[in-house]
């Protein structure tokens, strides 16, 4: 290379530096500056009426699976905080299976429509997002709740007695976060299915394979990187959910969104969430990197 080109390809560089300097700023000022604070105030103790006292203390990250005896000052296990993740990480996996469950099926089927017809059910997919999550949580509160729509309807059938309380459980997060997050299940199913090449079931078929060996040996190894894409867009927003907790769990069935929340509001212990919201920052790290990898695994065995 010529002194010249040399010139050059260096000016050219300081011009991509240059047109990404306000990106680069905006991304540092409202990205890694608040995380870092987040990040300081975790080894900080907690100030007696919220805030934080500027000495430095391992409190916070020790509150996030241990709590302090009053009397004696020993440590113990925190049964509360473990439930709590243990829930979190619980309805996530739930929540992301039954999402699949739900949303194969009906990603396979939009696939195999007509071309002409697919764009429309693609458009009734994606109408919740046109609502706000709030409203769509109502929406399912109104469905579950003792004089909901379900109950109403089995009680009129006979089919039930006595309204099934399911409001304020688990199982009333659960389904509010499967309705919620289904769409995010089903488009990335979408775009792999939509590649499939369906003479590879004509083919299977030819070799007397059963529909079930199909499906385990042949679509599910294709449509794979859909599947953890899926899979990931659905864990990430439930394990941090906070509104479907809050409205469908009544504020009794925390999850760790929750979990911060109160740490920062009745709480007054600013350290201890800090220190949770770095945890779950780096469960979801966690989970998009095993994501990557897979990803990166697919591509290299595809080529």
């Amino acid at each position: 290379m010529s002194a010249a080109e040399k010139a050059q390809a260096a000016q050219s560089t300081r011009n991509g530096w240059l047109l990404s300097t306000p990106a680069l700023v905006i991304l540092t000022l409202f990205a890694v500056g608040p995380l870092m604070i987040v990040a300081v105030y975790s080894f900080l103790a907690p100030g007696q009426y919220g805030n934080v006292e500027w000495k430095f203390s391992l409190d916070g990250w020790r509150g996030i699976l241990w709590t302090k005896d009053i009397f004696d000052d020993t440590y113990g296990l925190a049964d509360a905080n473990v439930t709590i993740f243990w829930r979190s990480i619980r309805l996530s996996v739930l929540t992301t299976l039954l999402t699949f469950a739900v949303g194969f099926p009906t990603a396979w089927f939009i696939a195999t429509r007509p071309t002409k017809s697919r764009a429309l059910w693609l458009f009734l997919i994606t109408i919740p997002f046109w609502t706000n999550l709030l409203i769509r949580t109502y929406a399912i509160n109104e469905v579950i709740r003792n004089e909901g729509l379900l109950n109403t309807l089995l009680l009129k059938l006979g089919v039930i007695t006595a309204p099934i309380q399911l409001l304020y459980t688990d199982t009333a997060v659960f389904i509010g976060m499967a309705y919620v997050y289904l769409p995010l299940m089903v488009l990335p199913l979408f775009a792999a299915i939509d590649r499939f090449d369906m003479r590879l079931l004509e083919a299977g078929y030819d070799l007397y394979a059963s529909r079930m060996q199909v499906l385990r040996r042949v679509i599910l190894p294709i449509v794979k990187p859909g599947i953890i894409a899926g899979s990931i867009l659905v864990f990430v927003p439930s394990l941090g959910a906070y509104v479907t907790p809050r409205v469908l769990g009544g504020g009794k069935q925390m999850m760790i969104g929750n979990f911060i929340d109160l740490q920062f509001g009745q709480g007054r212990n600013w350290p201890l969430g800090a220190a949770l919201s770095l945890t779950l920052l780096v469960i979801v790290t966690a989970a998009l990197l095993i994501y990557v990898k897979y990803a990166n695994r697919d591509t290299a065995h595809g080529h």
